[in-house]
């Protein structure tokens, strides 16, 4: 077995981990200072909307041998607006001009035409008036809308309703972290912009689901015993899946880092960009929250129910008689395992075995049967 898969399993079984819940308010308070860089970029930069969004004519060239900063200021200079141009991977050009008005698109391709020194013909234009690209804005925040609203209902149903504002407030993380980065890199907002946003957004549900499944299942019977308290059963639930949140997060990264760094760096494609930087930027974001956000939180919320108190007070309570550590419950751990459990049960630990305190049976042997 691989060095990682050696890892996962002892991960799963509990023999190792990091107490990612114990350390939320680190998660938090990173969390939040990320947030707010992403909301000042948003504030004091703004979005870079596409045409498609606020109207406009895009022009596509044939190959020309005219640099960017040349053709920028040319069109500029025909339309009276910021453009914004491109160098596609054939040698052709793809100057955007965004809030110009579409009557006056064969005048400045007519005149684009003469100061490239290309056919008229040979440039393809594209128009979108400015209130269909207000329906496109509208439609697309109707749709993001709608998606939270079902993702929080789905959940409420499947699980509870703390798991469904945990998972809530992971994906407003991700939302927020992703606009914000498109606001501090200048990248254009596009119809494809939005395709990768709520593809990161179903990616990053995925993610918390799967944590949200396992704590489910370990956290049944949870008050019949007093090893555990909710917190260390969440612990435990995240250190089982850590592996596969990691492996599967690098895997989706890597081909979409190539369209980001290789489609859209070397080949220029504009809509590469537009896709790829959303889901880079998501999928990374996304794996942060599941792991170091939602079930964190769901923890928190959980440990304000009274049953909840009641365990953790007497969890500690026997913890403080200098009961035996012992490693926290697998997935497979049922309400019989809780039923069965001796009255002087140790309470659980997530990380390397500590060696335990001698009681009584020898000096220097740790408790339990003798050898």
């Amino acid at each position: 077995m691989s060095k990682l898969g050696n890892l996962g399993a002892r991960l799963h079984r509990g023999e190792v981990g990091y107490d990612f819940v114990g350390n939320r308010k680190l998660w938090y308070g990173i969390s939040i200072l990320i947030t707010i860089t992403a909301i000042v970029g948003l504030t004091v930069r703004g979005l870079n909307m596409g045409i498609e969004f606020q109207g406009g004519a895009v022009f596509t060239t044939p190959k020309t041998s005219v640099s960017v900063s040349q053709a920028q200021e040319y069109a500029e200079e025909a339309s009276g607006h910021d453009a914004i141009v491109q160098k596609l991977g054939n040698g052709s050009l793809r100057i955007q001009i965004a809030g110009t008005d579409t009557s006056k698109s064969d005048q400045i391709k007519n005149t684009l035409a003469e100061d490239l020194k290309v056919n008229e013909e040979d440039i393809n234009a594209e128009l979108v008036g400015p209130s269909w690209g207000d329906q496109i804005a509208n439609k697309a925040w109707q749709g993001l809308g709608i998606f939270l609203v079902l993702v929080v209902i789905y959940l409420a149903i499947a699980f509870e309703w703390r798991m469904a504002i945990a998972a809530f407030v992971a994906l407003i993380h991700d939302i927020t972290i992703t606009v914000g980065i498109y606001a501090l890199v200048g990248f254009e907002v596009t119809p494809g912009t939005v395709i990768g946003l709520l593809t990161i957004l179903g990616y990053s549900l995925y993610d918390t689901v799967v944590v949200f499944d396992s704590l489910k299942e370990q956290t049944k019977g949870i008050t019949k015993q007093t090893r555990w308290t909710y917190s260390d059963i969440a612990n435990r639930s995240i250190n089982s899946t850590l592996v596969r949140s990691v492996n599967t997060t690098v895997v989706a990264l890597l081909p979409v880092a190539g369209l980001l760094f290789i489609g859209g760096g070397v080949l220029g494609g504009g809509m590469l960009n537009d896709i790829s930087l959303s889901l880079f930027v998501g999928l990374a974001a996304g794996a942060y929250s599941s792991i170091f956000i939602a079930t964190p939180l769901v923890a928190d919320l959980k440990e304000l129910e009274p049953e909840m108190k009641a365990l953790r007070k007497r969890v500690l309570a026997k913890r403080a008689q200098g009961a035996e550590p012992a490693v926290a419950p697998t997935a497979a751990t049922t309400d019989d395992d809780y039923d069965d459990e001796p009255e002087d049960a140790a309470p659980a630990v997530v990380g390397p075995r500590n060696q335990p305190a001698s009681r009584g049976r020898g000096r220097g042997r740790p408790s339990g049967k003798r050898r």
